[in-house]
């Protein structure tokens, strides 16, 4: 059986669709959502679904081993960011697989401050042709870790930032849970 920690910062819609993909499978569980947010809607859409959940302060991330030891103790395999804002610590990037999802083609839009609106709004701003995902793995630096999959969407000359964020996210509910799943089990292939 193969766990799964989520990170989120925010209202939780893709660790939602990561939870909901993973319910009943046989081989892959979502143990535990951890947030920096204690009002993060997350939290509460991981208790409706029965699954675990913890906050913490950057002190406990970044100046304590307490985040690093209790996932250890609960035999987390790998940490999936839906939404997380904070750089991951060194010390978890070490000990885990982490992966994250950009609502963007990076390398574009990527890097500090580059979440959320702010991409659909510069990718508007900039009148890009196309949109999409990035899943990546999560290293020191925001945004350049090693590309693991891409999907792209067509944008309309028209399109505002709020077209540009729902097609995107039709790509990452669509596309996130089954890469995690394909990651989880690379190596055993």
């Amino acid at each position: 059986m193969k766990k799964i920690a989520i990170f989120a910062s925010g209202s939780g819609t893709n660790a939602q669709n990561i939870i909901e993909y993973f319910q009943g499978n046989r081989h892959v569980i979502v143990d535990s959502l951890w947030s920096n947010n204690e009002n993060a809607y997350a939290l509460i859409r991981a208790e409706k679904l029965g699954v675990e959940s913890f906050t913490f302060t950057r002190d406990e991330l970044y100046h304590s081993v307490d985040v690093l030891e209790e996932l250890a103790e609960r035999k987390i395999d790998m940490i999936v960011l839906a939404g997380f804002l904070w750089l991951v610590p060194k010390s978890l990037t070490e000990e885990f697989t982490v992966i994250n999802i950009h609502p963007a083609l990076l390398p574009k839009y990527g890097g500090k401050g580059m979440y959320g609106n702010f991409v659909h709004e510069a990718v508007v701003k900039n009148k890009d042709k196309v949109s999409g995902i990035t899943i990546h793995y999560v290293n020191e630096r925001y945004d350049e870790g090693h590309i693991i999959f891409q999907a792209r969407c067509d944008l309309d000359q028209g399109d505002k930032a709020d077209d540009v964020a729902a097609k995107v996210h039709q790509l990452e509910y669509e596309h996130y849970p089954r890469v995690i799943e394909e990651v989880l089990f690379a190596d055993e292939e």
